[in-house]
């Protein structure tokens, strides 16, 4: 038996300040064991009970398998199996342990099972101790099951104590833990206060239950004299053991306590690391004085609740920089666009870091066009959003060079491969010229839009598909089909990820027809539509992230009343001519016959530009845009990036005027990027046909 007198005789002045030399004197150490992944943390208490040093021990149950004989070991299995099985909340067991040198010792265990909303076990988390003394004799074990009786009764506060806490993420979810009518139960306290330290004071966080509220104590000064102050100064706790000494100790601060009713209390310092970070009071009206047991037991909650306070710090920041990082990723801003009502939103994931790789951005393109983009890059981390963050970034660039949609997501593909990450991503990018509705769709693994009409009707747009991006480069598939849509004035376009799709126990289908039930009947307007469909989202939660865009064509601006397209070759005097012809036609019958003579004129040289300055062919393209004016375009394209150059030509010179011409005689003219070159267009209003 160990000498308890001796023992304390040896203990330093401040030694229940510290939960360490405690929980070593109880030779307690604690486990959490994560179920789903086979990881067990063991605290340095629970290392020198099975006389294991840190490096030898890798995380898993299977490397105590050298201290724990075999047949122990079977016994310990196939208990822990069956209060598995049968649902139990709890077990307990005595086994034999094998040190270092050879010898055995007996050692108790108790564990908590943690199961989830369907009954599933996730996580045990229990404590280990030396048990060799209380089992060494008869009339030792018999004492000992008296102490272990109390020790049972402590365990299990601090046991329901620290699963309430295993469960809070914020420092708000601790102190509701701690506040809740059956957390104050648990600590058999009438009442408690607690403060965390910040800039040299104390700032009151909590008090419960409500009404108990002491004034002037919501900030103090550490070197005021106040209980919490004291704990936070000296790091020791305090234990006050009857209303005389309360009012002795603390004359400022027991005449607002008096009413109510305090007979004892402790004050506890929550120390991290050798640091206090805040201070925990407990007010009881029922007993006076604490027995030894109950103040390590006390002291030991202490150190379990100032760990759950830093955790819960660590996350919130790491929260706070991982919402800094995700939104300096995603856009900024989303520009407006003539001829459409756009809103996106995005939620983070409840898992990982809330980080994750969805992200949205819609790209402004020439000639009215715009392009809208959702993907999903593997992961919820912060890597995933750095890559995405680069992404976006490349996959705008290649959009806004002009590229078409298939070779914007192949050269994306390109890139992601290329980069020193194991990660994909799935996407999908639509163009769309909102002038005319044409919208050209590419799908890399992505889910499929939907489109509400105008009637109210929703559906799903099956829209071929590639690889994702990352791994159709690495197979050499880049190959990306286009799907060509024409969205009606009215319609609404929903790109979104699969967070937004995905619903716990549901399959991909029942999903998709749930967003589409809630596509049909929710609100018209864009912003509303999206917030509610972010707001279902958020109350099933889900362990995924959401991004969606949301785009609905207006039924004003320009529309195309008319389109007509010629190829010209080199050297094919009669495709010049037909095109020529069709130039003439068209602006005859588009009622433009007031200015046929300076189109013509700006068409054919454009054509012949684009003719003698490159070596391959033309493609012109003849619309007419419908609007507050009536307008004729005019495009050329062909295959050279090199932008053409306007310059002064000499008297004696043949060329060099032909954009002067356009300049001259066009409203307004440009120069677009496109994939496979350039386009130059022109536009003339003209007087709309009666």
């Amino acid at each position: 038996m160990v000498d308890r007198g001796a023992s304390a005789l040896s203990l330093p002045d401040d030694w229940t300040a510290h939960p360490d030399p405690i929980l070593a004197l109880n030779r307690m150490g604690s486990f959490d064991w994560d179920l789903d992944t086979g990881l067990m943390h063991m605290d340095a208490q629970a290392h020198e009970i099975f006389d294991v040093r840190p490096d030898e021990y890798e995380g898993r149950p299977e490397t105590l398998s050298d201290r724990v004989p075999a047949p122990e070991a079977r016994r310990l299995d196939a208990l822990v199996s069956r209060a598995l099985k049968d649902g139990s909340e709890n077990y307990g067991a005595y086994f034999r342990l094998r040190r270092r040198d050879g010898s055995l010792r007996w050692t108790h265990t108790q564990g908590y099972i943690r199961r989830d909303e369907g009954g599933r076990p996730r996580r045990i988390v229990g404590i280990v101790r030396d048990a060799t003394e209380e089992l060494r004799e008869s009339e030792a074990r018999q004492e000992a099951r008296g102490r272990d009786e109390v020790r049972r009764r402590q365990t299990n506060v601090v046991q329901a104590i620290t699963a309430a806490l295993a469960h809070a993420r914020t420092v708000q979810d601790v102190i509701d833990v701690l506040k809740d009518t059956h957390g104050l139960t648990y600590l058999g306290a009438t009442s408690l206060v607690m403060g965390l330290v910040e800039a040299g004071r104390i700032r009151l966080v909590a008090e419960g239950p409500a009404g108990s509220f002491v004034p002037g104590t919501l900030v103090t000064r550490i070197d005021e004299k106040y209980p919490m102050s004291e704990v936070v100064r000296t790091l020791r706790p305090i234990f006050i053991e009857s209303p005389e000494e309360f009012a002795d100790r603390y004359p400022i601060l027991w005449p607002n306590i008096i009413d109510l009713n305090i007979t004892s209390s402790a004050y506890l310092p929550l120390i991290v690391q050798a640091r206090p970070i805040g201070a925990m009071g407990l007010l009881y009206n029922d007993r006076r004085g604490f027995t030894p047991e109950e103040r390590n037991v006390l002291v030991a909650l202490g150190s379990s609740i100032a760990q759950s306070l830093q955790r819960a710090m660590f996350y919130e920041q790491e929260k706070d920089l991982a919402q800094g990082l995700q939104q300096a990723m995603l856009p900024r801003s989303i520009p407006s666009v003539p001829g459409a009502d756009v809103a996106v939103r995005y939620r983070s994931a409840k898992i990982g870091r809330d980080i994750g790789g969805d992200w949205y951005d819609l790209i402004p393109l020439p000639g009215g066009r715009v392009g809208a983009v959702i993907g999903d890059v593997q992961g919820h981390d912060t890597h995933a959003a750095a890559v995405m963050g680069q992404l976006r970034i490349v996959l705008r660039a290649y959009a806004a060079e002009g590229h078409t949609p298939a070779t914007v997501m192949a050269r994306a593909s390109v890139f992601l491969h290329e980069l020193d990450t194991d990660r994909f991503a799935t996407c999908l990018y639509a163009e769309a010229d909102l002038s005319t509705g044409v919208m050209q769709l590419v799908r890399a693994g992505h889910i499929d839009p939907l489109v509400r009409h105008m009637d109210g009707t929703c559906r799903r747009l099956p829209v071929q598909g590639g690889l994702p991006l990352g791994l159709s480069a690495e197979f050499g598939r880049l190959e990306y089909p286009v799907d060509t849509i024409e969205l009606d004035p009215g319609e609404t376009l929903l790109l979104c990820t699969d967070g937004l799709v995905e619903q716990p126990g549901a399959d991909l289908d029942e999903g998709m027809q749930t967003l589409l039930e809630l596509l049909r009947s929710g609100p018209d307007d864009v912003r509303d539509l999206a917030d509610l469909l972010i707001d279902v989202a958020e109350e099933r939660g889900g362990d995924d992230d959401v991004a969606l865009l949301l785009m609905r064509r207006q039924g004003l601006g320009r529309q195309s009343g008319g389109r007509l397209q010629q190829h010209v070759a080199p050297g094919d005097p009669e495709a010049l001519t037909e095109a020529r012809h069709m130039i003439r036609a068209a602006v005859r019958a588009w009622g433009a016959r007031e200015r046929a003579d300076e189109i013509e004129l700006v068409a054919d040289e454009l054509i012949t530009n684009a003719l003698m300055h490159t070596e391959g062919s033309a493609i012109v393209t003849l619309r007419v845009l419908t609007g507050p004016d009536h307008r004729l375009r005019v495009e050329v394209e062909d295959s050279s990036s090199a932008l053409p150059r306007r310059r002064e030509a000499g008297e004696c010179e043949v060329s060099g005027r032909g954009l002067l011409l356009v300049d001259r005689l066009a409203d307004v003219w440009g120069v677009e990027a496109r994939g496979s070159g350039k386009c130059v267009w022109c536009e003339f209003i003209v007087p709309e046909r009666s």
